[in-house]
């Protein structure tokens, strides 16, 4: 069983871009349950139109961190939004970042360097989430890395969560360290969400996607964002020739 934590962020765009990243997340989301993989919300942010500006979401199932780490970097959409009256194609970007969960054994965190807070939760877990503060968010002092976790019913639980999210951030970026990199990969993978910056491109006028890395590009765009992404993550599983 492989155990990944994804984090979808907006890019350029405003409002369309977090549509954008709701759109990855149900892709992904769909995907996770045709392949059978469990998928669990940590963390969400809403836009004002029901999009995401972030989202945590962790995956557990046969090699889901192999097959998940090639959907890291910036992902391009080409399209009318639906708020365009004038028919213009629009272009927004949205960030994904893939993390391995890394067991305390593994990676250990001195409390001292912790600073935790709780606030209400503003998912979807009922009035019983949001009359109290369930939600938990932490920041690492030495580095300003922080997480957060508000889907669970319990301050503990979330905790918990939160804690193996910033401890997948950390050790990311000792790893970076180690090999004598300073940009931590999670950084590396988002880059600056510009619009040149693209691993892949949604091109929905022309019903295509693009994969900027293989220069390969599949038709069918409605199926894909329907979770049917199976042949470009094999696409990106296959040796190179």
């Amino acid at each position: 069983m492989s155990e990944a934590i994804m984090e979808i962020r907006a890019g350029t765009g405003g409002e369309e871009a977090a549509l954008f990243a709701l759109n990855l997340f149900n892709m992904y989301k769909k995907y996770a349950l045709r392949t059978g993989w469990k998928l669990n919300i940590l963390d969400e942010s809403r836009s004002e139109l029901g999009g995401f500006r972030q989202i945590t979401f962790e995956f557990s199932g046969p090699e889901a961190l192999k097959k998940m780490g090639g959907e890291a970097g910036v992902h391009r959409v080409q399209r009318i939004p639906k708020t365009e009256k004038s028919g213009r194609v629009h272009t927004s970007t949205a960030t994904v970042a893939v993390l391995p969960k890394v067991k305390e054994t593994v990676f250990r965190i001195n409390p001292a360097d912790l600073e935790i807070t709780f606030f209400r939760s503003g998912g979807p877990g009922g009035q019983n989430v949001n009359k109290v503060e369930t939600a938990v968010r932490i920041r690492h002092k030495p580095t300003g890395i922080t997480a957060a976790s508000q889907e669970g019913r319990s301050q503990q639980g979330n905790r918990e969560k939160a804690l193996e999210v910033l401890r997948a951030k950390l050790w990311q970026a000792e790893q970076e360290k180690m090999v004598g990199e300073i940009t931590e990969e999670r950084r590396k993978q988002i880059g600056s969400a510009e619009r040149s910056e693209k691993i892949r491109t949604y091109n929905f006028p022309q019903d295509r996607v693009t994969d900027h890395r293989l220069k390969k590009s599949w038709g069918g765009l409605e199926k894909i964002m329907d979770g049917e992404i199976d042949k470009i993550i094999s696409a990106l599983q296959a040796p190179s020739q």
